[in-house]
């Protein structure tokens, strides 16, 4: 008997039981739900109540930051969702086929996490059109095709989540390589969108592996804006496209997309919760999750590309204003040619002039109240998802600041660096 079952038959005997012996079992009316509902809408302020700080963030939607801020629409979606039972399955198939409906793809499926749908997908590639092999997964794979290519430079903290399902890599550097490294092992060929190096182009990782006959995955979690990489890589012959959900789509933090073939999103589902034995049971994604994708996917599509551009670049002027003249200062305007393509504004700063090192003014502005973060970039030599060398530079994540909040950032900038 399943836990479910188990669960229903323990409701159901429990209310014959009361029945039996004379005790009312009242059920209560919508309109009592709808007023406790109610009740419950203000809520309390439990960052408070913990004495958790709250941060300004001018960094960007790194997870250790919470990422980003879902938009009124999104929230209120979140929170309605919150209000209502429903029956899993369902809305995970109504949610995939709409978000798939919108993103031009075959088919979608909302995971908890870009990295949850790493280890999905690399199940499905793994168990598609083999459904019993999903329990096998990750430690009896003998059978399995378990093999992932991938080029070296590729490689990267996150492939843990791919290595979670049994499989071993195969790493490359060249086209020539990427050739030869086809077997009868052969499964999945990855390919890490934000990757600064690699000989191997997207459009050659996709010719490629379609030649042997093996699906590709492309990891673009943190590729939006621009908002067309929604269905850019799909389109590019991709079978496999991951985004996160708490970053430039601004959906729930704990939320992220999988999109592509229909054969393989169906077998992400095997390996998927609330499948009790699957690799990706501990992977749940809540209804109010799922939901405020839908209305994340519906947010973004809504934006215009050149607005919301135009508005992280007039965030960086004003704050770039504040500090016009300020010795040893010089501010530029970057923006990443792949992750995170948005504005930042970079402060190049001379260490005899402005007698702190940047990542001493970044611990002040950290200490400070209201505590502002910076982009962990600040101070740093080596330079990585697409920022510049800022070993003498501030970095200042616009694009997650809230309205007003720049100009914050800029005064405190100011104060700092006047001392």
């Amino acid at each position: 008997m399943t836990i479910f079952g188990s669960r229903r038959g323990f409701f159901s005997w429990t209310r014959n039981a009361m029945a039996a012996a004379g005790v009312s079992v009242a059920t209560p009316s919508l309109a009592a739900v709808d007023t406790t509902r109610s009740a419950l809408a203000g809520g309390e302020d439990y960052y408070d109540k913990l004495g958790v700080s709250k941060i300004i963030n001018a960094a960007g939607t790194f997870t250790a930051l919470t990422a980003s801020i879902m938009p009124p629409s999104v929230q209120a979606a979140v929170s309605n969702a919150a209000k209502y039972p429903v029956r899993l399955a369902e809305l995970q198939k109504r949610a995939g086929e709409y978000i798939a409906q919108r993103l031009m793809c075959d088919a979608a499926l909302v995971s908890s996490g870009a990295s949850a749908a790493l280890t999905l997908g690399t199940a499905a590639c793994m168990t598609v059109g083999n459904r019993p092999a999903a329990r096998l997964l990750p430690l009896d794979v003998s059978g399995l095709k378990n093999e992932v290519i991938v080029q070296k430079s590729h490689r990267y903290g996150y492939d843990q989540a791919i290595r979670n399902c049994g499989i071993r890599f195969v790493e490359v550097e060249t086209l020539q390589q990427y050739e030869a490294a086809f077997t009868d092992r052969s499964v999945m060929c990855h390919f890490f969108n934000a990757a600064e190096q690699g000989q191997i182009t997207a459009e050659q990782w996709v010719a490629v592996a379609h030649r042997h006959g093996v699906p590709c995955f492309n990891d673009a979690a943190a590729d939006v804006p621009p908002i067309s990489n929604l269905w850019k890589f799909t389109r590019m012959g991709f079978d496999l496209v991951t985004f996160s959900g708490g970053k430039g789509l601004r959906g729930p933090q704990n939320a992220g997309l999988l999109l592509g073939r229909k054969d393989l999103i169906e077998a992400a589902t095997w390996s998927n919760s609330p499948n009790s034995d699957s690799v990706g049971r501990g992977l749940k994604v809540a209804k109010e999750q799922i939901v405020g994708m839908v209305a994340a996917v519906d947010w973004i599509l809504a934006q215009d590309e050149g607005t919301i551009q135009a508005e992280f670049r007039q965030r960086a002027d004003r704050i770039a204003a504040h500090l016009k003249d300020i010795p040893g200062l010089t501010p530029e305007i970057f923006v990443p040619p792949i992750a995170n393509v948005v504005p930042h504004l970079v402060l190049r700063c001379d260490p005899a002039k402005i007698g702190k090192t940047p990542i001493e003014i970044s611990e002040i502005l950290r200490k400070s109240s209201p505590s502002i973060e910076l982009n962990p970039w600040t101070g740093r030599k080596s330079a990585g998802a697409g920022t510049p060398e800022a070993e003498n530079a501030i970095v200042v994540g616009v694009w997650m600041l809230q309205p007003g909040e720049d100009m914050i950032v800029g005064r405190r900038l100011r104060e700092v660096l006047s001392v």
